[in-house]
């Protein structure tokens, strides 16, 4: 029996059923084929979990309009949806007597009472036509994620044609779907990834472990993961409530959603914090060894949010401090549009650590009569012998970047001045801010974990080793290869024609006539160039050949005129064109 995408899909089916999920057959589904929503399954969830606050039918209907609704361009009805989706709503009752109702369509404390479904092959009218997407996950009759397959065995298809299915054309279709989508899942069976609708196909990953202590998987074994980790019920939930990451505003299409070495590190962190508070624990949170790769600064972000939307923390103080004499730039600048996202208004970079200067936002004014709550990002050099206690408070969480560097030392140090013929007692930036914070929990963020980090951190709580990441980055360019090799293939063209096809694609596109030149016309070009630079490299001198380079020069920008590219001649392409064809020799070689 040929294994096709109707195999892999049932085979999908089955595995989320394995997770408990109940399984519907799109022709099962009654309904209007321009809805999405599978209402009854809405408002009986609703009814069930706000019943014994006597909901009425009106009440129910209106918190189902607060997200129906909502009417924008995709992005922005997305990302206020899933604002909804994660946060809970206020809901005015009928009766003005009645105290307002806090709705959430998504009961994240108890994963258990929300109803799961897995959907496929479902008819949804389009604004031109009709779409069926291969696979729909329902929470509350909710379609919070999109799933399309294609076969690894069919000739000319990869996974990449399931991305440009959802984000092409599914988008550009059946919009509407995408509405409430916390994000989207490809596969071919033998690899399956999940990411943004928004998202450039690169930014697409694999969840290759259903635990953090598993081994990383690839392949086939990767789709198991996906489907035992990622969609496990609480699992699911959780990475809808505090890891899909809209910024404040943006003039891009941003949304992040987690990948697994964030997910896992972020949640062993939150833990590792909590039983380390002081009075009783001993404000060790813990250690994240982090290799290149890992996603540091949004994991911190992550991890913020869950601390402040966590009712056992209780709106703490949040301090970040990377090692830099001036902020990073790049974790302030995340920080700073995070505001809605962590759920703090008051999110600043400080620049002083006590009131320096008018000029200058101090961390002490800034606590002064703050007993909860605040995000501020600073750096370790503020903190040094002018030793001065800011906050005996014990709901203070100071996250260290780069923590190996400088701030590990918390012993005082003996060193000897040769110039003033004294012995001096040094200490370390970590003493310095222990004095300033003398309660609060401190986490450190590593890429080189050492030893003397335990006294400050405690023990690593998880890793994203250099292997790992390596091993990542080792199977993109993989695939990308694969991918490169299929694209030329499926064109007609060989491999030295596809890097004249690519030269000539980039010319058209930085000098801006690329619709003026079809990608027909493209190919049939590259293909003469091709035969015209082998009929002069058959002299294995001819780049020292002043006779065959300018024989080459002429016919070449002859072919190119001939052939009206560009449609208006400039000597910058033709410089171009022809550098490649002077980089021919090593691709014969």
């Amino acid at each position: 029996m040929k294994f096709n995408e109707h195999h892999l899909e049932l085979s999908i089916m089955e595995l989320f059923e394995n997770q408990g999920y109940a399984h519907i057959t799109g022709s099962e589904i009654h309904h209007e084929k321009t809805e999405v929503l599978l209402i009854d399954v809405l408002r009986n969830y609703l009814l069930f979990r706000y019943g014994s606050q006597n909901i009425t039918e009106n009440e129910i209907t209106s918190a189902i309009n607060r997200i129906k609704n909502i009417s924008s361009d995709l992005y922005d009805e997305n990302k206020k949806v899933l604002d909804l989706l994660c946060n809970g709503f206020t809901l005015r009752r009928d009766d003005p007597t009645q105290k307002d109702l806090f709705i959430q369509l998504i009961d994240f404390d108890e994963p258990e009472n929300n109803m799961f479904n897995i959907v496929n092959q479902l008819e949804v009218q389009g604004r031109e036509q009709l779409r069926i997407p291969d696979g729909i996950v329902y929470i509350n009759g909710i379609p919070v994620v999109v799933l399309e397959f294609k076969s690894a065995i069919k000739e000319n298809t990869t996974i990449e044609d399931a991305y440009k299915q959802l984000t092409i054309r599914y988008r550009r279709d059946i919009p509407e779907l995408f509405k409430y989508n916390a994000f989207v899942v490809i596969s071919d069976g033998a690899n399956t990834k999940m990411g943004s609708l928004f998202s450039p196909y690169e930014f697409f990953y694999a969840w290759r472990k259903v635990e953090s202590t598993d081994k990383e998987v690839d392949g086939i074994s990767s789709l198991i993961t996906m489907v035992n980790g990622l969609f496990r019920m609480d699992r699911l939930v959780a990475v809808i409530k505090d890891f899909i990451y809209f910024p404040d505003s943006s003039d891009k299409e941003t949304k992040i959603v987690c990948r697994y070495p964030q997910y896992f590190a972020a949640t062993k962190l939150f833990d590792s914090i909590k039983s380390a508070m002081k009075p009783d624990g001993n404000g060790k949170g813990g250690i994240y060894f982090g290799a290149t790769g890992c996603g540091k600064s949004y994991t911190m972000v992550f991890l913020s949010r869950m601390i402040m939307k966590s009712k056992e923390f209780n709106s703490p103080t949040i301090v970040v401090i990377t090692d830099r004499t001036d902020l990073d730039d790049q974790l302030s600048k995340i920080f700073l549009e995070s505001k809605n996202y962590i759920g703090d208004e008051n999110i600043k970079c400080i620049e002083a650590r006590d009131d320096e200067s008018e000029n200058k936002t101090g961390l002490k004014q800034e606590l002064k009569n703050r007993a909860s709550g605040g995000v501020y990002l600073t750096t370790i050099q503020k903190f040094s012998e002018d030793i001065k206690l800011l906050s005996d408070r014990s709901n203070i969480i100071c996250i260290s970047d780069e923590a190996h560097r400088s701030q590990n030392n918390l012993d005082e140090k003996l060193v000897i001045n040769e110039k003033k013929g004294i012995v001096e007692h040094k200490f370390g930036f970590a003493h310095f801010l222990h004095e300033s914070f003398p309660n609060a929990t401190y986490v450190g963020f590593t890429g080189t974990p050492i030893d003397e980090m335990e006294q400050v951190f405690g023990d690593v709580v998880d890793t994203y080793t250099m292997k790992e990441s390596v091993a990542k980055q080792l199977n993109k360019l993989f695939e990308d290869m694969l991918a490169d090799r299929k694209s030329f293939e499926e064109m007609g063209i060989d491999f030295e024609e596809k890097a004249f096809y690519d030269i000539l694609v980039a010319c058209a596109k930085k000098f801006e006539f690329e619709d003026q030149y079809p990608e027909e016309k493209m190919i049939d070009l590259a293909k003469k160039i091709r035969l015209l630079v082998a009929k002069n490299v058959k002299y294995t001198d001819w780049n020292q050949r002043i006779d065959v380079k300018a024989e080459m020069k002429a016919d070449l920008r002859i072919l190119l005129d001939d052939n009206g590219y560009p449609p208006v001649p400039r000597d910058e392409v033709f410089k171009e064109v022809f550098e490649q064809a002077e980089n021919f020799k090593k691709y014969e070689e």
